[in-house]
């Protein structure tokens, strides 16, 4: 049998394959990569930076959009979350969540729903706005942690732009960086001094940095990330029990009369023990996915549910079906809302039995105090998932098992409030 013919048709196809490869590399450079465009250093108008990066800005443009999750859950229209989940009302009560609690818009909303949240004042401290614009650089740089106490209202008037390009990057290099002070406090106590991370892990810190619990230490108000005995909630909680600089909650229940807590957007945490955290897929692979345009390779910076782009985003790990994978997304959402929606209607139960067995003139202080224990870390649990922005994708096993915590630390505390007043809940 002669071989030749088949030998040349290997030999051409390989020199083809060679061939396209060479034209893909000199075409389809990354345009986040190659040829940087330095920016000023101090300028953190987005437009200035498109002007050298016309690709990402114009991805970046695409967060003005105000456009409903492909999943139901999260999206960036407006609303208040009271309406979907009217527990909020009963477990936020005498607090600011319990009076103005609406979806965030996105980055390029997030100085201007600041603005416009009744959550806030004028006088509210200035920490509040740590993640909430790229000024946060300059007015650390110039105040130092001072900040945090400042009336907020006096730093609006330095705040021009939201969070932008400058927030996750050096102007000079373009290389990912991290601007909150709190972020990089929390990664140092943990051994990492992320000015040096890989970065592929830095894909996710410069996401972390704001997506992440937080609290206002007592005297300074300055933000501060639990951290300190690890990401888990439940080693949160443990921390938050030590009172760490007297900080003893977010606010006292006016009807169960219980030091709570509130959970801020823990997705961080939550990820972080993810299968796709663990796998080694960053925030920025499923969110911010890379896109080819006119040649060129660049990284969407249309920050939006991978759910919007699943090709770019999911199918280059995945190979099953578009319509397949979203369809898993929204069956694992969907179980996670039902449980936290019971979840959250327990708890609300649990603070009504506890305000009544509080009410009663002669009660057993050691069964109201451990119901309220009960009750204060049922809300943490539910909230924790409630607060989180994937509805429980990043986690499913971890929500899904701190859900069922929280029911059952809410019929708990139910249970010792009916001992307390000696009736049942």
């Amino acid at each position: 049998m002669n071989r030749k013919p088949i030998v040349v048709i290997a030999v051409t196809v390989v020199l083809i394959l060679v061939a396209v490869a060479a034209v893909r590399s000199f075409f389809w450079k990354p345009s986040d990569r190659s040829e940087v465009r330095a920016v000023p250093e101090g300028e953190y108008d987005p437009a200035v930076w498109g002007r050298r990066y016309p690709l990402e800005y114009g991805s970046f443009q695409k967060n003005l959009e105000m456009t409903a999750s492909p999943t139901d859950f999260g999206g960036s229209v407006k609303f208040q979350h009271s309406l979907r989940q009217p527990e909020n009302l009963t477990n936020f009560k005498g607090m600011a969540f319990g009076k103005d609690y609406t979806e965030d818009r996105g980055h390029t909303y997030a100085l201007t729903d600041l603005k416009e949240s009744k959550r806030i004042t004028l006088q509210s401290p200035g920490a509040c706005m740590t993640c909430k614009s790229a000024h946060i650089i300059d007015i650390y740089k110039s105040q130092g942690e001072a900040y945090a106490k400042k009336p907020l209202g006096e730093l609006f008037v330095k705040m021009k732009h939201s969070i932008t390009c400058a927030n996750c990057h050096d102007p000079a290099t373009m290389s990912l960086r991290v601007s909150n002070p709190a972020f990089i406090e929390a990664m140092r106590k943990k051994g990492i001094d992320v000015a040096k991370a890989p970065r592929e892990e830095m894909r996710s810190y410069v996401c972390g940095q704001c997506h992440a619990e937080y609290y206002f230490e007592p005297e300074t108000t300055r933000v501060v990330l639990p951290w300190d005995k690890g990401l888990h909630p439940e080693q949160v909680y443990a921390f938050y029990s030590g009172k760490p600089g007297g900080f003893e909650g977010d606010w006292v229940h006016p009807d169960s009369q219980t030091a709570m807590l509130k959970a801020q957007h823990p997705d961080f945490e939550i990820f972080s023990a993810g299968a796709h955290a663990r796998a080694g897929i960053s925030c920025a692979d499923c969110h911010m996915p890379y896109m080819r345009e006119q040649g060129r390779k660049y990284s969407s910076h249309w920050v939006t549910s991978p759910m919007k782009h699943i090709d770019a985003s999911c199918r280059r790990c995945h190979p099953e079906e578009a319509k397949w994978l979203l369809g898993r997304v929204k069956t694992t959402q969907k179980s996670v809302w039902e449980l936290q929606h019971t979840a959250g209607i327990t708890v609300s139960k649990a603070h009504e039995a506890v305000a009544r067995a509080a009410a009663l003139a002669e009660t057993n202080k050691g069964e109201l105090d451990k119901a309220r224990e009960y009750l204060r870390k049922a809300q943490w649990y539910w909230d924790f998932v409630a607060a989180e922005n994937s509805m429980g994708f990043h986690n499913p096993a971890l929500c899904l098992n701190i859900l069922g915590q929280s029911i059952d630390l809410a019929h708990k505390a139910r249970e010792a409030a009916g001992k307390a007043s000696g009736t049942t809940p």
